[in-house]
């Protein structure tokens, strides 16, 4: 997704940011405080910091052996450089991962499955993107296919007159993908642009429910030419590496395109977005800033980095 980096825009990413920022450069800086030089106790402390920020063991490990490669050739002499260095690391990790994206959508309706485990906020994040689209002028239509849930089809219906946009439901229990074949048809006789299905939370390792999506998939794929055009996981900021394993497996066994990573106002596991990006090389899509309808932005790498270092 391309960058917004309106004044605005980034100020509400570093309110956002601001329990990260605080776990992570913030303690470098307090590590570095009064030293003079970049030693291999210091370089310990670093490690400590950076697994703490939720980036993750692996990718911790490659921005280590960058630094001390900087640091013995004498190019690395300060705190500043050091920030400078780490910066510039998060940064071509996102930025490798979100050149993986690829939206060419051969096809007038574009269809996105929103998937994730219980309580991530899924119907929440569907919402939020039905209105996203809408204020870029798309004609846009949600299906309601979390049938297991109580009260999730009325939460769906709820956000859906705040976005002001159409649900097409059905009674509880209801097979999802009979749903889903529904509003499509609905889609495509109302001339729609955007078909967003919240499905139901489930974990990676019930075979029956993973099951249930791959059929969703396939009736996806059957009625819209090269759909679904999306697959977007919803992962909870707050989970860390919880978060991090659980894209692990959705992607080994449904697929995913991108992620989009909610309640990141609310923790200082923010780093979670690297260990994400470099381990599955997978595009961060966008992030929830907050409970509003409005708070989902694209997400950017540039302005993700720069809302922790500025």
């Amino acid at each position: 997704m391309k960058s917004n980096s309106s004044d605005g825009f980034l100020s509400r990413l570093k309110t956002a940011m601001t329990f990260t920022r605080k776990n992570l450069v913030e303690c470098i800086e307090d590590a570095f405080q009064g030293k003079k030089e970049i030693d291999s106790n210091l370089l310990e402390e670093l490690e400590s910091i950076l697994i703490s920020a939720d980036i993750g063991i692996k990718t911790t490990t490659e921005i280590l052996e960058v630094v001390k490669n900087q640091v013995d050739r004498k190019q690395i002499k300060n705190g500043d450089e050091l920030k400078a260095c780490i910066k510039s690391e998060l940064l071509r990790i996102l930025k490798s991962a979100s050149s993986c994206s690829s939206n060419n959508i051969d096809s007038k309706l574009m269809v996105i499955l929103v998937v994730g485990v219980n309580g991530v906020g899924k119907t929440t994040t569907t919402g939020k993107l039905a209105k996203r689209f809408t204020q870029q002028n798309k004609n846009v239509l949600v299906c309601a296919a979390d049938t297991f849930r109580a009260a999730a089809v009325e939460q769906m219906e709820q956000l859906g007159t705040e976005a002001k946009v159409k649900v097409i439901r059905q009674n509880a229990g209801t097979d999802p993908s009979a749903i889903l074949f529904d509003a499509i048809n609905a889609a495509k006789s109302r001339n729609v642009d955007i078909l967003i299905i919240d499905t139901a939370g489930r974990l990676h390792t019930k075979n029956n429910l993973m099951a249930e999506l791959e059929k969703m998939r396939r009736i996806a794929g059957r009625e819209v030419q090269g759909a679904p055009h999306e697959i977007l996981l919803v992962i909870d900021a707050t989970t860390g590496q919880n978060g991090l394993i659980q894209a692990q497996e959705f992607s080994r066994i449904s697929g995913i395109s991108g992620i989009i990573l909610s309640k990141l106002d609310g923790t200082a596991k923010g780093g979670v977005v690297i260990g994400i990006a470099r381990d599955l090389n997978t595009p961060i899509k966008y992030v929830g800033i907050g409970e509003q309808l409005d708070d989902l932005i694209p997400f950017s790498p540039e302005d993700f980095v720069n809302s922790l270092f500025t």
